[in-house]
C-alpha cells in the first residue's frame, strides 16, 4: 500500500491523487526547509547581535566582496532582487554611514557602491559572526558529509543554469531560460 503525503492533480485526468512526492519534490520541499530554518535563525542572529536585517547584512556583505565598488546594478543581478530594493537599502545604509555612493569614473551615470572604514568594521565583524553561526547550526552534519553535500549541490546548481532540451517529439517539453 502506498502511503500517502498529500493530494496531488493527474494532469491526465484532472482527478486529486494523495500519491507520494516524486523524489525530486521531496528533494526540493527538504532544501526549502532547510533554507527557511537557517533563514530564520540567521535572521533573528542579526537582530539580536547587531541591530540589522538580512538584507543590510546581504548588501554589505556584496559591497565588500571583490570586485570592488559594484554598481546599484550589480548588486541588484548578485542578490537575485529588484534595483529598486537595492537602491533602499543602500539608502539605509549611505544614512548609516556604512557606504557611499561614488561616480564612475568612465561613466558620470553610473553609481559605485562603497563602504565606509564605519562600514569595513561593520560587515567584519558581521561576517566574522555569520560564518560562526552557521558552523554552529551545521554543528550536527560531519565534515566530510557536508563536502559531499557541497559537491551535490554545487552539481544541482549547474544543471539548474542549463537550459533544458526538449525531448524530440515531446510537445510538452520545451527549452526554457537558463536560471541565473
Amino acid at each position: 500500500m502506498k502511503r500517502t503525503t498529500g493530494p496531488r492533480v493527474s494532469a491526465k485526468s484532472g482527478k486529486v491523487s494523495t500519491a507520494v512526492p516524486t523524489a525530486p519534490t521531496r528533494v526540493w520541499l527538504r532544501l526549502l526547509a532547510c533554507h527557511n530554518l537557517i533563514e530564520a535563525e540567521l535572521r533573528a542572529h542579526l537582530r539580536d547581535e547587531f541591530g540589522t536585517t538580512l538584507a543590510r547584512f546581504d548588501v554589505l556583505a556584496q559591497v565588500a566582496r571583490p570586485p570592488a565598488e559594484p554598481t546599484m546594478g550589480e548588486l541588484s543581478r548578485r542578490l537575485q532582487v529588484t534595483k529598486g530594493n537595492v537602491t533602499d537599502v543602500v539608502g539605509r545604509l549611505e544614512a548609516d554611514r556604512l557606504v557611499q555612493r561614488r561616480g564612475d569614473p568612465a561613466d558620470a551615470r553610473i553609481q559605485r557602491i562603497a563602504l565606509t572604514e564605519r562600514g569595513r568594521r561593520a560587515v567584519a565583524t558581521m561576517i566574522a559572526a555569520h560564518n560562526a553561526q552557521m558552523a554552529h547550526l551545521l554543528r550536527g552534519v560531519d565534515a566530510a558529509d557536508l563536502a559531499q553535500l557541497d559537491v551535490l549541490l554545487g552539481r544541482l546548481r549547474t544543471a539548474l543554469r542549463e537550459p533544458t532540451v526538449a525531448a524530440p517529439g515531446d510537445p510538452r517539453s520545451t527549452p526554457r531560460r537558463p536560471l541565473r
